[in-house]
């Protein structure tokens, strides 16, 4: 087999198991908060700073070298760290809590939509043809995915919708910071320190309320440490090893494989099921991210994942 091929085979296949370990998260999510009862800011919090201890002490001690930053992009990171990971975690935790595991990992997919969107007004990037197509695709998913013809009779209320439509903006904010970033250091080295700014914005709001319910069962620690380590940290991993073998636009459209990976889940741990017209919907968001990927030349390295 070429070298070439078997490289990019290799490449998808690490791509696809990151999409697995990110589709987990929905899963533990609901039995971390139904073991214990923690608010999904104090989750959100225990996770972030959960996952900077284990990053810390990993690059500590296997690449020292890569905790060096440079005093001017300290805002930049805070600023990626407040809304990219700890505003994001608290919203994905909030929207697969009120919407379910499905529906919250399809409306977040739309996050390049949003990053296409808000890179135009901010950088004046052209909105081809193309774009605005994708964007018009995956908008008429969301309305078929929330129900937005019967919202009456729809388990999704629109403030679940809304909620779940800010994680996806805030989940590809990761983007628009990382473009700045991602050319002077390690993904690592950015994942360290926007967890660990993430970890201290969210602080203050864990002194006034009861942020970590004790005792918390064996179950619902195993299940965050999973969380942290399998979802989190082996996710994020999983695809930064991919990417060194496929572009940016490949892996981005691969990484969509985390649609029907949370929704199987979902159905058969959960007992969460889609209808028709959300499955239709389904396909059309992840139809409309596959344009948008297309369409960039140059796409940027897609965000953690939830």
């Amino acid at each position: 087999m070429d070298e070439a091929l078997k490289s990019r085979l290799v490449g998808l296949a690490l791509v696809v198991l990151a999409t697995a370990c990110w589709s987990t998260s929905g899963i533990f999510i609901n039995w971390i908060v139904d073991g214990s009862g923690i608010s999904p800011v104090g989750l959100a919090f225990w996770r972030d700073i959960t996952t900077f201890t284990f990053l810390l002490a990993g690059l500590a001690i296997f690449r020292p070298e890569l905790l060096r930053i440079k005093r001017k992009d300290i805002p930049w990171i805070a600023a990626m760290g407040a809304i990219s990971i700890g505003l994001f975690h608290v919203l994905w935790n909030t929207a697969v809590l009120v919407n379910g595991v499905s529906v919250a990992t399809v409306i977040q997919c739309n996050a390049p939509i949003f990053v296409t969107i808000m890179a135009w007004v901010l950088w004046r990037e052209p909105l081809t043809p193309l774009k605005i197509l994708a964007i018009l695709i995956a908008g008429v998913g969301i309305v078929l995915i929330a129900r937005l013809d019967n919202l009456a009779q729809s388990d999704i209320t629109l403030y679940g919708l809304v909620i779940a439509l800010l994680s996806a903006i805030a989940y590809g904010s990761f983007s628009l910071f990382g473009k700045k970033l991602s050319a002077s250091y390690s993904s690592w080295t950015i994942l360290l320190y926007v967890f660990g700014f993430a970890s201290l914005a969210l602080l203050p709001f864990q002194i006034a309320g009861r942020s970590a319910p004790w005792p918390v069962p064996t179950k619902t620690l195993l299940s965050f440490l999973a969380l942290v380590l399998f979802t989190t940290i082996s996710g994020f991993g999983l695809y930064t090893s991919g990417l060194r073998r496929l572009q940016a636009s490949i892996a981005s459209i691969t990484s969509n494989t985390e649609v029907p990976f949370a929704a199987a889940l979902s159905y058969f741990i959960l007992g969460e099921r889609l209808d028709l017209l959300q499955v239709v919907g389904a396909i059309l968001v992840v139809g409309g991210v596959v344009l948008v990927s297309l369409s960039r030349r140059k796409a940027v390295k897609p965000p953690v994942a939830a």
